[in-house]
């Protein structure tokens, strides 16, 4: 596969590459990485949200800012 930049992004990209000691193409694998561990670990959230709001386990808006002011004050 390959990907186009700009090249303004493909400058920025060879300079982050640099700063990290690494090459662009390394830097791209590290942060598709990342991104798709990020995007899985949202995935599970969102349905581990959804799957208590079924069960009825959930807050109203009125006591998440209840525990919101109370947090805030401490």
């Amino acid at each position: 596969m390959e990907v186009h930049f700009t090249p303004e992004k493909e400058a920025k990209l060879t300079q982050s590459a640099a700063r990290k000691g690494s090459n662009p193409d390394e830097l791209v694998r590290q942060v598709m990485s990342r991104y798709f561990d990020e995007e899985s670990r949202f995935v599970d959230a969102v349905q581990r949200g959804e799957e208590a709001f079924e069960r009825g386990e959930y807050l109203t808006q009125e006591q998440v800012c209840q525990r919101l002011e109370r947090f805030l004050r401490h």
